[in-house]
């Protein structure tokens, strides 16, 4: 199946990491693209590229007119959303001395704000937003692999199921977040402490109890009825995000058993663990 992706976003949230990243995967990528071509340049794919990647150049009134032009000639369309918080954006930009676009009358902090506002349309149109204020441009290359290196051949929607802890902040791009802190706590267990919500133990410890079972049984109920309706509304990708305390524990468990039931449904699926080593 010929893809297209199409990279837009605030300036300085990362838009040269992933269009490099996605050229080293294989992808065919045009940078600096104005978004008047994006329904032209979509002509390109037909017997030439399989996989085409576009970088916008910057900020363009009519991207989300011209994005709509292009689903209409390509079946598998992905627009992909880069944003960063504004003082993490300021603090690259004044890393690197360069001038923001919109900064030439403005503070850099307001400069960054207008884009911002500038930018509701294109970012409520596209297929994945990315926060990229917590991400190194290793983990951003890494994010963009998990989707589009690695993704369901089938065309289904990619779910990622990611467990984390309060304590480390709530992550920032995710669909829905599941508190966890109900469960019993194996951190209170000394024996049980060092290991992590991967091992026999801990799972057996957190999910072998009725809250648990309870929990599950409504949890995958609800995942059942959702991801089919999400797949019917055009979703391409779905993030859930289970949460406890620390990120090493229950929502580990949580997370590792609920993914092995969606794979036994027949579901591909990917798992991350953003806080189980801290």
């Amino acid at each position: 199946m010929k893809q297209i992706v199409v990279l837009t976003g605030q300036s300085g949230a990362g838009r040269s990491v992933a269009a490099g990243a996605l050229e080293d995967m294989g992808w065919y990528v045009i940078d600096n693209l104005p978004s008047a071509l994006i329904p032209e340049v979509g002509s390109l794919i037909d017997g030439r590229y399989e996989r085409l990647a576009l970088a916008l150049g910057g900020f363009e009134s009519d991207f989300t007119e011209r994005a709509r032009e292009l689903r209409q000639g390509v079946a598998d369309v992905t627009v992909v959303f880069l944003e960063a918080s504004t003082e993490v954006l300021v603090r690259r930009y004044e890393s690197t001395k360069r001038r923001h676009p919109f900064a030439v009358e403005r503070s850099m902090a307001d400069a960054i704000r207008f884009e911002r506002e500038q930018l509701v349309g294109a970012r409520a149109s596209a297929d994945l937003v990315i926060d990229t204020s917590d991400l190194n441009p290793h983990q951003l290359r890494e994010r963009l692999s998990d989707h589009f290196d690695a993704a369901a051949d089938d065309g289904s929607m990619q779910v990622t199921l990611m467990s984390f802890g309060f304590k480390h902040g709530l992550p920032r791009d995710v669909d829905m977040v599941l508190d966890c802190r109900f469960l019993p706590n194996p951190y209170w267990v000394p024996e049980l402490r060092a290991m992590d919500g991967r091992d026999t133990e801990i799972q057996t410890y957190v999910i072998d109890r009725p809250v648990a079972k309870e929990f599950l049984d409504h949890l995958n109920g609800l995942i059942e009825h959702l991801l089919p309706a999400y797949e019917a509304e055009g979703k391409s990708y779905l993030a859930i995000a289970f949460g406890c305390t620390g990120g090493r524990h229950r929502s580990v468990a949580i997370a590792e058993e609920v993914a092995a039931t969606l794979r036994r449904s027949g579901r591909t699926l990917r798992v991350a663990h953003r806080d189980v080593e801290l």
